[in-house]
């Protein structure tokens, strides 16, 4: 694995072609997700309620597709 920090403010991973790629895609979606909530002033209570109602909204709309 080589890491290397680029002239534009960016970080270049390159790995090795054998590793597992379904690891490497949730690593990457993870890096996403820091990447995209780096600036964020959200509190986690804030985040886990937020999540817990839409989580409720999806199940009242969908439920009918998983019970019969």
């Amino acid at each position: 694995m080589l890491i290397q920090n680029s002239k534009n403010n960016t970080i270049t991973i390159t790995v090795s072609s054998s590793i597992d790629k379904f690891g490497l895609q949730r690593l990457i979606e993870h890096l996403k997700y820091l990447e995209a909530t780096s600036k964020s002033k959200a509190q986690q209570t804030a985040i886990d309620e937020l999540a817990d109602e839409v989580n409720s909204s999806w199940w009242e709309a969908n439920k009918t597709r998983f019970i019969k």
